[in-house]
């Protein structure tokens, strides 16, 4: 059945009309992107099996490459690149909230940005969010990318990015492609090294966040380890 055949108090758009996006699920919002379905499928059915495609995580189908997007069936090329812009859009719109606040000093403030932007990266990622002297984001920076256990992160490449930013405050983040954040020993190692090396140029480390699927990115500064 088409949703055009639906009561329209069940219709996804009219819903969300008449009650908030915030109301719909993730398929219905996919729903109303998609426009239509496919014979046999309204575009509620298409966007469940769009999410299916992806276990049901909303994080892997954001990270998808158009490729995999495409090979679902009723998504083709062009939907995929539809969808692929507006997780763009949604990733900028999110940076750029972070530039336009007065300071970044708690660190709520950039979960939801780290989540989207690192949390189903397949391989690690350590990056900078490098700060002025009111913690305001000047710059949001991949530093070095590894395999899937571990990243090599060199302290002096971290201390001349700061220099290049004219950075009076850091906040750095890396994720976990294995879906724990917990921190491991390295881990506290690294931020120890990269907290006394910045203190050395009059840079202070912020917070260190890991990210990790689509759970809550853990802080350093929360958990009293910097």
């Amino acid at each position: 059945m088409a949703i055009t055949d639906w009561p329209s108090a069940e219709r996804p758009r009219e819903r969300l009309l008449a009650h908030g996006a915030a109301a719909l699920s993730d398929a219905e919002l996919l729903a109303i992107y998609l426009r239509v379905g496919i014979r046999g499928k309204s575009a509620v059915d298409l966007a469940r099996d769009l999410l299916q495609h992806f276990s049901g995580q909303l994080g892997r189908l954001v990270d998808a490459p158009v490729s995999a997007l495409a090979t679902v069936p009723g998504i083709g090329q062009a939907k995929a690149a539809q969808l692929k812009a507006s997780f763009e859009l949604s990733r900028r719109a999110l940076l750029q909230q972070m530039q336009e606040r007065d300071n970044l000093t708690s660190p709520g403030q950039v979960r939801d940005w780290l989540r989207l932007h690192l949390g189903q990266t397949p391989h690690e990622v350590f990056m900078a969010l490098w700060l002025d002297n009111q913690n305001r984001l000047l710059a949001a920076e991949q530093l070095f990318s590894g395999t899937l256990n571990q990243t090599a992160v060199y302290p002096r490449e971290v201390i001349k990015s700061a220099l290049a930013h004219n950075a009076a405050a850091v906040i750095l983040a890396h994720n976990h492609p294995s879906g724990l954040a917990e921190p491991s020993t390295a881990d506290e190692l690294l931020t120890r090294t990269l907290k006394t090396a910045l203190n050395t140029v009059d840079v202070r480390l912020l917070d260190h966040f890991i990210v990790a699927g689509n759970a809550s990115p853990l802080s350093f500064a929360e958990r009293g380890m910097l």
